[in-house]
Protein backbone atom coordinates (compact mmCIF):
# COMPACT_ATOMS: atom_id res chain seq x y z
CA UNK A 1 0.00 0.00 0.00
CA UNK A 2 1.25 3.77 -0.68
CA UNK A 3 0.71 6.25 1.75
CA UNK A 4 2.36 8.86 -1.30
CA UNK A 5 4.13 9.07 -4.52
CA UNK A 6 6.96 10.94 -4.86
CA UNK A 7 7.77 10.87 -8.61
CA UNK A 8 11.56 11.03 -9.27
CA UNK A 9 13.80 12.27 -6.46
CA UNK A 10 17.30 13.18 -6.74
CA UNK A 11 19.19 10.28 -4.22
CA UNK A 12 20.82 13.49 -2.57
CA UNK A 13 17.32 14.44 -0.91
CA UNK A 14 17.12 10.85 0.72
CA UNK A 15 18.28 12.00 3.93
CA UNK A 16 15.25 14.49 4.31
CA UNK A 17 12.77 12.37 2.96
CA UNK A 18 13.81 9.74 5.42
CA UNK A 19 13.40 12.38 8.22
CA UNK A 20 10.45 13.66 6.37
CA UNK A 21 9.22 9.94 7.19
CA UNK A 22 10.81 9.41 10.69
CA UNK A 23 8.93 12.90 11.37
CA UNK A 24 5.30 11.22 10.17
CA UNK A 25 6.13 8.16 11.48
CA UNK A 26 6.23 9.57 15.01
CA UNK A 27 3.49 11.96 14.86
CA UNK A 28 2.78 15.05 15.51
CA UNK A 29 0.53 14.61 19.01
CA UNK A 30 3.30 13.60 20.60
CA UNK A 31 2.10 9.69 20.30
CA UNK A 32 3.96 7.80 18.38
CA UNK A 33 1.36 5.60 15.63
CA UNK A 34 0.77 2.09 17.06
CA UNK A 35 0.46 -0.72 14.58
CA UNK A 36 -2.19 -0.71 12.22
CA UNK A 37 -4.63 -3.37 12.24
CA UNK A 38 -6.21 -3.35 8.66
CA UNK A 39 -8.81 -5.39 6.78
CA UNK A 40 -8.55 -6.41 3.34
CA UNK A 41 -11.60 -7.21 1.83
CA UNK A 42 -13.26 -6.66 -2.34
CA UNK A 43 -11.55 -5.97 -5.16
CA UNK A 44 -11.42 -3.43 -8.43
CA UNK A 45 -9.21 -1.63 -10.73
CA UNK A 46 -8.09 1.69 -11.73
CA UNK A 47 -9.85 3.39 -13.94
CA UNK A 48 -11.86 0.94 -14.96
CA UNK A 49 -12.63 -2.44 -15.90
CA UNK A 50 -12.56 -1.42 -19.97
CA UNK A 51 -9.02 -0.39 -19.57
CA UNK A 52 -7.78 -1.29 -15.80
CA UNK A 53 -4.26 -0.18 -15.28
CA UNK A 54 -3.93 -1.42 -11.26
CA UNK A 55 -5.90 -4.28 -10.18
CA UNK A 56 -6.44 -3.92 -6.44
CA UNK A 57 -7.65 -5.65 -3.30
CA UNK A 58 -9.55 -2.67 -1.05
CA UNK A 59 -8.15 -1.89 2.51
CA UNK A 60 -11.40 -0.51 4.59
CA UNK A 61 -11.08 2.85 5.79
CA UNK A 62 -9.70 2.85 8.86
CA UNK A 63 -9.32 6.37 11.34
CA UNK A 64 -5.97 5.58 12.58
CA UNK A 65 -4.66 4.80 8.57
CA UNK A 66 -6.02 7.94 7.64
CA UNK A 67 -4.11 10.18 10.24
CA UNK A 68 -1.03 8.22 8.81
CA UNK A 69 -1.19 9.02 5.42
CA UNK A 70 -2.11 12.37 6.61
CA UNK A 71 0.71 12.80 8.31
CA UNK A 72 2.61 11.92 5.21
CA UNK A 73 1.23 14.48 3.22
CA UNK A 74 1.96 17.44 6.03
CA UNK A 75 5.61 15.71 6.63
CA UNK A 76 6.27 16.08 2.73
CA UNK A 77 4.56 18.77 1.56
CA UNK A 78 7.29 21.55 2.81
CA UNK A 79 10.03 19.61 0.96
CA UNK A 80 8.17 19.95 -2.19
CA UNK A 81 5.92 17.16 -2.64
CA UNK A 82 2.18 18.94 -2.30
CA UNK A 83 -0.69 17.16 -0.96
CA UNK A 84 -2.18 14.99 -3.40
CA UNK A 85 -5.63 16.51 -4.79
CA UNK A 86 -7.72 13.10 -4.57
CA UNK A 87 -9.00 11.19 -1.86
CA UNK A 88 -7.51 8.67 -0.56
CA UNK A 89 -8.54 5.18 -1.11
CA UNK A 90 -6.31 3.21 0.44
CA UNK A 91 -5.56 -0.77 -1.53
CA UNK A 92 -2.75 -3.33 -1.97
CA UNK A 93 -1.89 -3.54 -5.72
CA UNK A 94 -2.47 -6.74 -6.57
CA UNK A 95 -0.92 -6.25 -10.63
CA UNK A 96 -0.60 -4.03 -12.95
CA UNK A 97 -1.62 -3.89 -17.03
CA UNK A 98 0.96 -4.47 -19.61
CA UNK A 99 0.81 -0.71 -21.82
CA UNK A 100 0.06 -3.10 -25.38
CA UNK A 101 -2.89 -4.77 -23.47
CA UNK A 102 -6.24 -4.65 -25.52
CA UNK A 103 -9.80 -4.33 -23.90
CA UNK A 104 -10.91 -7.60 -25.22
CA UNK A 105 -7.62 -8.73 -23.03
CA UNK A 106 -9.73 -7.83 -19.39
CA UNK A 107 -13.27 -9.35 -20.89
CA UNK A 108 -14.97 -11.11 -17.88
CA UNK A 109 -12.10 -9.50 -14.85
CA UNK A 110 -14.81 -7.81 -13.43
CA UNK A 111 -17.01 -10.68 -12.60
CA UNK A 112 -14.33 -12.95 -11.95
CA UNK A 113 -13.14 -10.58 -9.12
CA UNK A 114 -16.82 -10.23 -7.62
CA UNK A 115 -17.28 -13.43 -7.63
CA UNK A 116 -14.16 -14.09 -4.66
CA UNK A 117 -14.65 -14.03 -1.36
CA UNK A 118 -12.21 -12.88 0.74
CA UNK A 119 -11.30 -10.95 3.88
CA UNK A 120 -8.59 -11.07 5.79
CA UNK A 121 -6.93 -8.64 8.95
CA UNK A 122 -3.16 -7.99 8.76
CA UNK A 123 -1.35 -5.85 11.12
CA UNK A 124 1.01 -2.66 9.77
CA UNK A 125 3.88 -2.29 11.83
CA UNK A 126 6.63 -0.93 9.64
CA UNK A 127 6.35 2.15 7.17
CA UNK A 128 9.47 2.67 4.39
CA UNK A 129 10.56 4.34 1.89
CA UNK A 130 10.17 2.47 -1.14
CA UNK A 131 12.25 3.35 -4.55
CA UNK A 132 10.50 1.68 -7.42
CA UNK A 133 12.65 1.68 -10.77
CA UNK A 134 10.20 0.63 -14.43
CA UNK A 135 11.51 -2.06 -16.56
CA UNK A 136 12.22 -1.45 -19.95
CA UNK A 137 9.76 -3.88 -20.64
CA UNK A 138 7.47 -2.93 -18.72
CA UNK A 139 5.65 -3.86 -14.80
CA UNK A 140 6.76 -4.74 -12.98
CA UNK A 141 8.78 -2.52 -11.35
CA UNK A 142 11.53 -3.57 -9.40
CA UNK A 143 11.03 -2.26 -5.70
CA UNK A 144 14.09 -1.47 -3.15
CA UNK A 145 14.20 -0.05 0.33
CA UNK A 146 15.26 3.17 0.87
CA UNK A 147 14.28 3.58 4.52
CA UNK A 148 12.14 1.88 6.96
CA UNK A 149 10.90 3.10 10.05
CA UNK A 150 8.62 1.20 12.68
CA UNK A 151 5.53 2.30 14.00
CA UNK A 152 4.98 1.34 18.20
Amino acid sequence: MSLKFLGDVDESREPELHAALRQAASGDSGTKPRPLTLHIEGFGVFPDYRRPHVVWAGIVPDPALELLQHGVEQAFAPLGFPAEARAFRPHVTLGRAKRDARPRDFAGLEQLLNAIDFSETVTVADVELMESRLQPEGPPPVYQVKYHERLS
